[in-house]
């Protein structure tokens, strides 16, 4: 069993998250056509990005080699688990 399976942590919105944290995103809160363009961004539910700076209210994201910016919209409707040292992204 993954230990990180075991805490009954609840997710978080991304947005609340300080900078320099890494998380994995657990679930998207929004349609069809948000989950697309998250996609085609390189983010996806279960992936493990690192949140590098905040703009105003949007955020940038470290995801495997790439950065991308979010507004404080699609931010806010990103679930993300904060995760341990061995599953942060490797820039």
């Amino acid at each position: 069993m993954n230990p990180e399976q075991t805490t009954a942590q609840p997710p978080v919105v991304l947005a609340k998250l300080p900078v320099g944290s890494h998380a994995r995103i657990e679930q998207i809160l929004g349609g069809r056509l948000l989950v697309h363009r998250l996609l085609g961004l390189g983010l996806r539910v279960g992936c493990v990005v690192e949140l590098t700076h905040r703009r105003g209210g949007g955020v940038v994201l470290a995801s495997a080699g790439t950065r991308v910016a979010l507004g404080a919209g699609v931010a806010e409707k990103l679930l993300v688990l904060p995760v341990s040292a061995e599953h942060k992204v490797k820039s």
